[in-house]
């Protein structure tokens, strides 16, 4: 295999990724699964352990699963294993990629959860949207999505009491903000964009386009449309590929729904359409090319169901100040088309590109979750036949708040939503919420500073 295909080289099943890993001359393996929020967990193994374990997969606790974002562990949730027993974590070949940051040659993997009797780990987010994805197959449907992520960069912050401050560009100055769009602003960080291309051409992690956001050295990075498994392992990649980049110029890439106190947020906007697994043509258009009621029962179901859904699309206390009256960020689920103040937009495209897209979503969201849960409203959509609310060609923010206002009220929504429960499977609901419940509790331990400096000598 010539060394310039190395990088961009899908091993095509066991023997020919063990060929792969050779010729590549990896040392060691990272099998990694995505955790609840979205984190990598996993384990480092050199090459030849890796080859022997292929088909039986690495061992990894079931409680990795229910590990909050500081770490701690929702034990007391009824859906973990009360013995703390082990889970097999199996690696997808397919998902095999050069890690490019290291000296030595490092793989990495992507793996799918089965309990020790091969059953797969229903709550495990990769395979959630699995199964949601099994549910449009049983129809003879397959949904296609894009999405877009924006992140910021910032200065490196060792206290987190203090706020974020916006980096230096290559300009030597620091960014005031409200440049969306801004050529020479986006040049102004070529040296980190250029890096962040660099490590996902060699990784296979697809960028179409790159642009400026609003705020203060914030990005948007837009992927190429595709199979939604795909594009949320290249999602879940691309975070840690950007902030590695970011790290090697003496910045930080997050994405935190809102880091800075009066700048816009960070969303990952995702297109999505579904088409016939028999033709690949749109159900979003009929025969001549018009808005099909496949669409409208797309949307309706978008709408009944994308505010239950919302502490998947929103999962942090963080990410609710984006969600905000006076925020660019979407307050409810009213769609319009090509209309970008609305939650749920409808872009002017060709009959084949006839699209969804829910702006509602954070870019501090799980990949593979969000992805499961815009896919799981739209189904129910089109189960249910529902008929969306008027298309709406005003300012959607002057049509009032139709979205949970925080984490907690969000949880409640979802943890009640039957339909949902039963789309995305009741366990992986009652864990998901287990977690993020444990997160709002120790975030309620918290002092914060807008409480010593209004409280403390005024009440």
């Amino acid at each position: 295999m010539p060394s310039e295909d190395l990088a961009t080289h899908v091993p095509s099943g066991p023997a020919d990724a063990v060929r792969w890993l050779r010729e590549a001359r990896i040392d060691e393996v990272e099998c990694i699964v995505p955790d609840m929020s979205g984190i990598m967990r996993g384990k480092i193994i050199p090459r030849e352990d890796f080859i022997r374990l292929f088909e039986d997969g690495v061992r990894l606790p079931e409680f990795l699963f229910f590990q909050a974002v500081t770490g701690d562990t929702a034990d007391e949730s009824a859906v973990v294993n009360p013995l703390d027993r082990d889970i097999r974590a199996v690696p997808d070949l397919s998902t095999m990629r050069l890690v490019p940051w290291y000296e030595e040659p490092t793989a990495q993997v992507i793996c799918d959860c089965v309990f020790m009797d091969g059953k797969p780990v229903d709550f495990a987010p990769r395979q959630v949207l699995r199964h949601v994805l099994s549910l449009y197959a049983e129809r003879g449907l397959k949904p296609v999505v894009a999405p877009e992520l924006e992140f910021y960069l910032t200065g490196r912050n060792d206290n987190p009491d203090l706020p974020l401050t916006v980096p230096e560009g290559l300009s030597g100055r620091k960014e005031s903000g409200h440049q969306a769009y801004g050529i020479e602003h986006a040049n102004d960080y070529d040296h980190v964009v250029n890096l962040i291309y660099d490590y996902c051409e060699q990784s296979r992690i697809e960028i179409a386009t790159m642009a400026h956001e609003a705020g203060p050295a914030q990005l948007e990075m837009n992927f190429r449309h595709g199979d939604p498994i795909e594009l949320a392992d290249q999602t879940f990649l691309f975070k840690r590929t950007a902030r590695l980049a970011a790290r090697r110029h003496n910045m930080v890439a997050t994405f935190m729904a809102m880091p800075h106190q009066d700048m816009p947020g960070s969303a990952t906007h995702i297109h999505q359409s579904i088409v016939r697994q028999e033709d690949g043509s749109n159900i979003f258009v009929d025969a001549e090319g018009a808005d099909s009621p496949a669409l409208l029962h797309y949307i309706g179901g978008l709408q009944t169901y994308v505010p239950a859904a919302m502490s998947v699309f929103c999962p942090n206390v963080n990410s609710y100040r984006r969600i905000r009256l006076e925020s660019d960020a979407p307050i409810n689920v009213h769609w319009g088309r090509d209309n970008r103040t609305c939650g749920l937009r409808v872009p002017d495209s060709s009959p084949a590109s006839r699209r969804v897209e829910n702006r509602v979503i954070g870019a501090d969201s799980n990949p593979y979750l969000a992805m499961a849960a815009t896919l799981a409203c739209g189904l129910l959509g089109l189960e249910e036949e529902r008929e969306p609310e008027p298309m709406v060609d005003v300012d959607a923010h002057t049509l009032g708040v139709s979205l949970p206002w925080h984490i907690h009220q969000a949880l409640s929504v979802l943890q009640e939503s039957e339909p949902l429960r039963r789309i995305l499977g009741g366990r992986f609901v009652d864990a998901y919420v287990d977690v993020k419940q444990l997160e709002w509790r120790l975030y309620n331990k918290v002092i914060s500073s807008w409480e010593r400096e209004y409280l403390l000598l005024n009440v």
